[in-house]
């Protein structure tokens, strides 16, 4: 194999704080993961980069609502996350980290070389301040009401009901997410980059890409129409990398700008892995490399228009190649929602099927012109009919075939009648039709001309009877065989990239020597078996789905217990909802509590401390519950609490217990009480 094209591959930064979903992967990482296994086979010099975005203001929230530090977040769902990318079998050169040193060093250079060559303009501009917690508040830290759409719940960056970019002064009875409480006006310094100065080289760029998909070029131009504004590359916060110049104390640089300079973080990295530690630079200041960025569409304008604008600023880098952004994922006809946990989580997934019928799924109904919709039943189907009836049902009773007649041996070929030279041209075009679907990012086409092997294949085997001539014509029926195995060779080529799980499978069962992921895809079709090669013995590729068990599925994802972590006090990607014997039922301690005292936390906007009585025992428990009950509705009520548990600290208080609540459809919390009165520390069975 000849390495004649260099690439470097990103797909979008997750934050970690949270697990992935389908969405995610549909989006930015399945497509990637194609691609770059395709031009593995075909012998590109490729890198694929990524890593979790760690400084997100998501992740400051979280870490507020559970009363941990922002450290605890991101050690949790980055290595959630890896494994779950892992499992799936997207196959990164390296999985980073944004809070590293090496992304840390890399974007205060970018930082300190911009500023030093004037680029940056420093302004004071009102931003809101919450008197209470004693700082002033990032954009997602302020919601309020959308002054476009009336959305009552719009965030201070954008309304996610009407799609429009927002300054978080525009919100109309904007809120902290803090306290609760309304913001002030205060007015701070920060360091801006001026886009606008940018725009002539931009629209230069993009004129020069007329084959960027549709909507990435749509959605540039519409920006650049509207005119680019500049904006704000520091906050002030405590999360984040600290701005490298006098005078920005307390500032860090805000993560809009900082979050894309990972993937050239990302890059030194694996570098410095490999013992090269400036082989980046051939990668990231190489005009021969291609840069390729998968994203979804609400990533367009940080990959396609900012990001390109900050390595013109900086000089000596490679600008994106491509940016081929996907539209959503939706699921059952509805959005995705993490917040009602309304999502197909995947470590929890991973749990209870393989990946391959997964990504099979995603890629067939990939969201690469417009919105596309995940079901459970179409899942099925596609698993049933398609991956077991079309492709598995192919190759096993070729290799069934062979196993029982030849000894699972390659039959010897002979002359090759009309069908037969019909089978093996479309063998022989195969690969190129495939190879030509992936180079335009075209997915699902890929896909669907990869299966249309298998089609071709189960009509060939089936026109040439071969349980007919094995009784009549023994040497004929050993050529329909040996074209079959030669097709089930090609075609576990043809799907690495796609399921690379069952490629490794029918590889193996194929008795093949080497990896199936370093073949070379230019001979995918025409690296014959010879006659006499011995097979394994031949075994079930895929697995039939029973309809009990999506069943089971549409529960369980309806009743909102899909093993994630939708909810923003939910942590139900560390428990999964299984099913527990009595004995473990009988561990957990219920009891009643009298509530003596209740009280918010001070700077939190979610907990409760309560001081409760347990027959002669007074316990402090914290409780997430501030939203939704009034502290001072709450003493003399008797409570159930599970008093058993293992304490914990949260912001600083010990909780010795949690208190149990049921929560309706509209996600409101109401606490588990008795009906008559009772003596505190009474038992609950």
């Amino acid at each position: 194999m000849q390495h004649n094209e260099k690439f470097l591959v990103t797909s979008a930064l997750p934050y970690a704080n949270g697990p992935l979903h389908i969405g995610h992967i549909a989006g930015a990482y399945l497509p990637a993961d194609i691609f770059v296994r395709y031009h593995r086979l075909k012998g590109s010099d490729v890198v694929y980069i990524c890593g979790c975005d760690e400084h997100g203001v998501a992740i400051t929230i979280r870490a507020e609502q559970e009363g941990v530090s922002p450290q605890a977040i991101i050690d949790r769902f980055h290595e959630l996350n890896k494994t779950s990318f892992e499992r799936f079998g997207v196959s990164f050169d390296n999985y980073s980290r944004t809070s590293l040193p090496v992304h840390h060093e890399t974007a205060q250079e970018f930082f300190r070389d911009i500023h030093a060559k004037g680029i940056l303009k420093t302004k004071q501009e009102e931003q809101f301040f919450d008197e209470d917690a004693n700082m002033f508040l990032p954009d997602r830290y302020v919601e309020g009401t959308c002054p476009r759409c009336g959305f009552a719940d719009a965030r201070g960056d954008q309304c996610e009901k009407c799609g429009s970019d927002l300054n978080q002064t525009e919100l109309l009875n904007p809120r902290s997410k803090i306290t609760g409480k309304t913001p002030v006006l205060r007015k701070t310094s920060h360091w801006y980059f001026p886009l606008g100065e940018f725009q002539d080289r931009l629209k230069a760029y993009l004129d020069q890409r007329p084959n960027w998909k549709e909507n990435v070029r749509n959605y540039c131009y519409g920006w650049i129409k509207q005119g680019l504004q500049e904006r704000a590359i520091t906050r002030d916060l405590s999360w984040g990398i600290p701005v490298p110049v006098d005078g920005a104390e307390g500032k860090v640089i805000y993560v809009w700008f900082e979050a894309v300079l990972g993937y050239i973080s990302a890059t030194k990295e694996w570098a410095r892995q490999q013992g090269q530690p400036d082989r980046w630079q051939d990668y990231w200041q190489n005009e021969k490399c291609k840069l390729i960025h998968f994203i979804g569409k609400d990533n367009i304008v940080f990959h396609a228009v900012m990001f390109p604008a900050f390595l013109m600023a900086k000089g000596g880098y490679a600008l994106p190649h491509d940016v081929p952004a996907n539209e959503f994922l939706n699921l059952e006809g509805q959005k995705i929602s993490t917040s009602r946990d309304f999502a197909i989580w995947v470590d929890d997934y991973l749990d209870r099927f393989p990946a391959d019928p997964m990504r099979y799924c995603l890629t067939a109904i990939a969201p690469e012109t417009k919105d596309a919709d995940f079901s459970w039943k179409d899942f099925q189907t596609r698993n049933n009919s398609e991956l077991v009836g079309i492709l598995g049902n192919f190759v096993n009773r070729s290799m069934t075939f062979v196993a029982k007649h030849f000894d699972s041996q390659v039959p010897e070929p002979t002359e090759p009648d009309d069908l037969d030279l019909w089978m093996l041209a479309r063998l022989e075009e195969a690969p190129a039709l495939v190879a030509e679907a992936i180079e335009r990012y075209e997915m699902r086409l890929a896909l669907r001309r990869m299966m249309d092997l298998a089609r071709h294949a189960n009509k060939y085997f089936n026109d040439k009877e071969p349980w007919r001539t094995i009784k009549t014509d023994r040497a004929r029926c050993g050529m329909t065989l040996n074209i079959c195995i030669q097709v089930s060779k090609t075609l576990a080529i043809l799907m690495a990239p796609f399921l690379p799980f069952s490629a490794e499978k029918l590889w193996n069962l194929l008795n093949l020597e080497g990896d199936v992921h370093r073949q070379d895809w230019a001979l995918a079709a025409r690296q014959t078996l010879p006659p006499g090669h011995k097979l394994n013995q031949p075994e079930i590729l895929f697995k039939l789905i029973d309809d009990k068990v999506i069943a089971a599925e549409l529960e369980r994802l309806h009743k909102g217990t899909s093993g994630g972590d939708g909810g923003q006090n939910s942590q139900k990607s560390e428990g999964k909802a299984n099913l527990i014997s009595f004995d473990e039922f009988k561990s957990v301690d219920l009891r009643i509590a009298k509530v003596l005292t209740a009280e918010r936390v001070p700077k939190t906007d979610k907990l409760l401390r309560l001081e409760v009585e347990v027959g002669d025992e007074k316990r402090q428990i914290v409780a997430g519950m501030a939203e939704h009950l009034a502290p001072e509705n709450l003493p003399g009520k008797s409570i159930v609490i599970v008093a058993n548990l293992q304490p914990a600290k949260i912001r600083g208080l010990e909780s010795q217990g949690m208190v149990l609540a049921a929560e309706t459809d509209g996600g409101e919390l109401s606490l588990l009480t008795v009906d008559k009165e009772i003596a505190s520390g009474a038992k609950v069975r």
